[in-house]
């Protein structure tokens, strides 16, 4: 019976790390196309949408790493991620290893970006430059690194709400703080 529970237990989780990932493979709204196009890749739609695209699964990853109340959540989405990346029409057969690389390289980009604690720049505007910096822009101006990182972190805020919509959110009673039930565990 418990091998039974445990299997029911796993096929549930990857079912809501399928749920997940399916929002995350969105593609971004065509302002926010056509605002990256402008400010960062020249004019190139498509080059804009691919680094959205790989905004939207980074953020997806990163809420799943940050946010998730189980600790095998994480590796639930990467690997329903993976699989879906693997069966993704807009990439060719023949370039899925490469968009694979060039993911990794985003999410490890923001990822820093996220835990940099230095307050030499806002989180907002770390996060822009990095969006700015694959879109091909290496002096981005005040007004745009402001905008890209509104950009991503909408997608960031995006990506927890569809997180916790497939794998539920934390419910703690009124009179104890979240800091509280991390420290007792």
């Amino acid at each position: 019976m418990e091998l039974w529970r445990r299997w029911q237990a796993e096929r549930a989780g990857r079912d809501q790390a399928s749920a997940f990932v399916r929002a995350l493979l969105v593609d971004p709204p065509e302002s926010d196309v056509r605002q990256l196009a402008e400010i960062g890749t020249g004019g190139d739609a498509d080059h804009a949408r691919w680094e959205l695209r790989y905004v939207r699964r980074a953020a997806g990853m990163l809420a799943a790493q940050r946010d998730a109340l189980a600790d095998r959540t994480a590796s639930l989405v990467s690997s329903a991620l993976a699989r879906a990346v693997r069966r993704d029409p807009h990439v060719a057969a023949a370039r899925r290893e490469v968009a694979a690389r060039q993911f990794n390289l985003r999410l490890s980009a923001y990822a820093e970006a996220l835990e940099d604690k230095s307050g030499a720049e806002r989180t907002g505007d770390r996060l822009g430059r990095v969006l700015l910096g694959f879109a091909g822009r290496a002096d981005p101006t005040a007004p745009d690194l402001e905008a890209a990182g509104a950009i991503v972190t909408a997608f960031l805020g995006e990506a927890s709400e569809a997180l916790r919509r497939s794998f539920g959110a934390a419910e703690l009673p009124d009179d104890v703080a979240p800091s509280a039930m991390k420290s007792s565990g």
